[in-house]
């Protein structure tokens, strides 16, 4: 990289919040990221209250308006998501206005690369908090990028704070059009996901499944085996993009239950493995209001 390129990581940007923006929810858009999730909860799919993951949808174009004020143009299409972590302070139901912004608030160069935290709020109208997201975004090859800022909160539970046998184990599978579905229920239409002969010219075996779709089916995991169903009991969500997954691959995912959660609180590990082997999520945490 140039000395150019690395003089244009713009540090002066951190802290500073995209415009607020308004969003009206509807039934039938919570609905129809349920069915791209490949969702069975009932309530979810009668449009009664959004998956979990669905948080993401509003506030997903001021993510790349946050990020795009602070990383050098030549290195902005190399991101790959690293991490995500959402803090649910209440669901989201139809019916609600939101009103989200994003900033970004910390970053550093990493041995392949520069990572950079992004925060997220999102309120009701009525200025009641919503949920708090970290996105942890990695620009492969990239340096030259000061460490200023604060990076997102860890989510990593050792092997000596969780039980020693999962408490559940649950299988999904990815359909061949996985993609092309979640696109249109997120909006997140980048190639690598729909595109194969594009995916395969950046170095991927071919389209690969969104991170956040991958998140979804970790949501609806949780939601059936540690929430009894109930989607309002899920108060965080935050999880680590290893490897990618691939259509038609299935997912198993390992829940272990955490042995010291917050007060009032259960709280488990998990991680999930696609059939070829790789582990795709790691470092996944959840914490559910206690019944």
């Amino acid at each position: 990289m140039t000395e150019t390129q690395q003089e244009a990581w713009s540090a002066e940007k951190l802290g500073t919040w995209t415009s607020e923006q308004t969003h009206e929810i509807t039934a039938d858009a919570t609905i129809a990221y349920a069915k791209a999730t490949n969702s069975e909860n009932a309530a979810q799919l009668a449009g009664e209250v959004a998956p979990p993951v669905y948080a993401i949808v509003p506030v997903f174009p001021q993510i790349g308006e946050a990020m795009a004020g602070l990383v050098p143009p030549s290195v902005l299409m190399r991101v790959v998501h690293g991490e995500q972590d959402m803090r649910i302070h209440q669901p989201i139901v139809p019916g609600m206005t939101l009103k989200t912004r994003a900033a970004p608030v910390g970053m550093t160069t990493a041995p392949n690369g520069v990572v950079v935290h992004i925060a997220v709020e999102t309120k009701t109208d009525a200025g009641e908090p919503v949920n708090d997201q970290s996105m942890v975004a990695f620009f492969r090859g990239a340096d030259g990028a000061p460490t200023e800022g604060e990076m997102a909160p860890s989510h990593r539970v050792g092997a000596d704070e969780r039980s020693a046998e999962p408490v559940a184990t649950v299988t999904q599978v990815f359909d061949e059009d996985q993609t092309f579905r979640y696109a249109d229920a997120s909006g997140d239409h980048m190639p690598i996901h729909k595109d194969d002969a594009f995916a395969k010219q950046v170095g991927l075996p071919g389209i690969i499944i969104h991170g956040l779709c991958t998140m979804a089916f970790n949501a609806n995991a949780v939601v059936a085996e540690c929430c009894d169903g109930d989607t309002a009991r899920l108060k965080r969500l935050a999880v680590r993009f290893s490897r990618p997954n691939l259509p038609g691959q299935t997912l198993t995912t390992r829940i272990w239950e955490v042995l010291d959660p917050p007060a009032g609180r259960r709280a488990f590990a998990f991680e999930s493995e696609n059939s070829g082997g790789d582990v795709s999520i790691k470092d996944g945490l959840a914490e559910v209001q206690a019944s």
